[in-house]
């Protein structure tokens, strides 16, 4: 067995509802806090003063032998009655502990670079979703090893700034042999893969949408489907319209594909309806909601993943998370990291902006950057620090959480661990 104890966390979220003082605090927040991580798993987190005796036993000595608090290696005294064991022995020295960070909403396949459409924003030009068709050009003429570059280069952008867990969209490509090449690439660092073919509409079908909706519900889906978890849909103008998104996710669903939908980013539309009907995990944007648009969240499972990135992006007005959250919905946040609209990998910019300009505390953004990015993958192994949980860990260089909001654009990831192995 291996052992992995975290001792001296200052503050510790473990998003398990009474784990902390406040039994009514979803963020499960304990003060003075020790961790224990066992063959990759959580195996206990409480209050230090209330630890199992190996915990007990283990702090008393290093207390009273005067060691050095920046040694990562001790052997950790069994529990009563058991044998001893070793174990790296980490004290963080007071400073806070949360759960790796889960994205539920990237396009991390690409080629090309669109920073001339960003700058042509800041200076005024509107955001139209056209520019996807240049990415789409520049994917088709990337080679694989071009592809696998971009792509592992992001993923440890993802794990320096705390992603442990995050989801991959094809809809780069828009050919059958495309899509599936995106989807195998993006199978080789995730399992939540989503087929996109949905995208937009490719220029060589612009004059025959229904030949390429039937391409994407037909031989698209047949290709993609063995490597992909998901089935997503851009339902928006200058994408897909209801009806064509409808059509989308069932076939997708007949394949055992759950759906997503890109929706009410650009105005008020079907997005968020379409979504709660069939059940989708998450409706990613929710920019533009109606009244009926909100009860329909608050009384379905849908979660709302908000994309602060893309408002950073595209000076579009934020999302209104306190409408949302206050009505009872289900909030995740997430980067959308893509070439166009939100070139960025850094969940705790999602803090900060979701704290600064949409209405969230700290404790909210950081559940929803966590707990909320789980529920949004329908996942209960990631997003918490509750005994069975996958132990996936980032230790702030900060004493609170707060900090990430508090203190934006300083590199505050101390260090990440997955599924018990520090991989920074």
């Amino acid at each position: 067995m291996t052992r992995l104890l975290l001792t001296s966390i200052g503050e510790l979220t473990t998003n398990v509802v009474g784990a902390g003082d406040d039994p009514a605090d979803p963020t499960g927040l304990i003060r003075d806090a020790v961790l224990l991580i066992e063959d990759g798993r959580v195996a206990w987190a409480g209050p230090g003063v209330d630890a199992p005796a190996l915990v007990r036993e283990r702090t008393a000595a290093r207390r009273e032998t005067g060691d050095d608090p920046s040694s990562r290696r001790g052997t950790v005294l069994s529990r009563e009655g058991g044998s001893s064991a070793d174990a790296d022995v980490v004290d963080v020295g007071g400073r806070a502990v949360i759960p790796g960070f889960v994205d539920s909403h990237t396009h991390l396949v690409f080629g090309g670079d669109r920073a001339d459409e960003f700058e042509a924003r800041m200076a005024g030009v509107a955001y139209a979703a056209g520019g996807i068709r240049r990415t789409v050009a520049a994917t088709r003429a990337a080679t694989d090893d071009e592809l696998r570059g971009r792509l592992a280069g992001l993923v440890a952008e993802l794990h320096a700034q705390g992603t442990t867990t995050f989801e991959v969209k094809t809809g780069y490509d828009l050919t059958v042999a495309g899509e599936a090449r995106l989807a195998r690439l993006a199978r080789e660092v995730t399992d939540e893969v989503t087929f996109l073919g949905a995208h937009v509409v490719p220029a060589e079908y612009q004059d025959d949408r229904d030949a390429y909706v039937d391409l994407v519900c037909g031989e698209m889906l047949d290709a993609v489907a063995s490597r992909a978890r998901w089935i997503d849909v851009f339902c928006e103008r200058g994408g897909f319209t209801d009806a064509e998104a409808e059509r989308i996710l069932r076939a997708g669903a007949t394949r055992g594909l759950r759906p997503r939908v890109h929706g009410n980013q650009l105005g008020p539309g079907d997005g968020v309806r379409i979504a709660v009907a069939l059940g989708a995990a998450s409706v990613d944007h929710c920019t533009y909601l109606s009244d009926d648009d909100i009860a329909a969240l608050a009384l379905g499972d849908t979660v709302a993943t908000l994309l602060p990135g893309v408002e950073f992006s595209t000076r579009h007005p934020y999302p209104d998370a306190r409408r949302l959250i206050d009505a009872g919905v289900t909030v995740a946040l997430a980067s959308d990291c893509n070439p166009g609209t939100s070139f960025t990998t850094s969940m705790p910019l999602m803090i900060a902006l979701a704290v600064r300009e949409m209405g969230m505390t700290v404790a909210e953004a950081v559940w929803a950057a966590t707990a909320g990015g789980a529920r949004a993958l329908d996942r209960t192994d990631v997003g918490r620090l509750a005994v069975g949980c996958r132990a996936d860990i980032i230790v702030l260089d900060a004493p609170s959480r707060t900090h990430l909001a508090y203190r934006p654009g300083v590199p505050l990831i101390e260090s990440v661990i997955t599924g018990g192995i520090p991989v920074r």
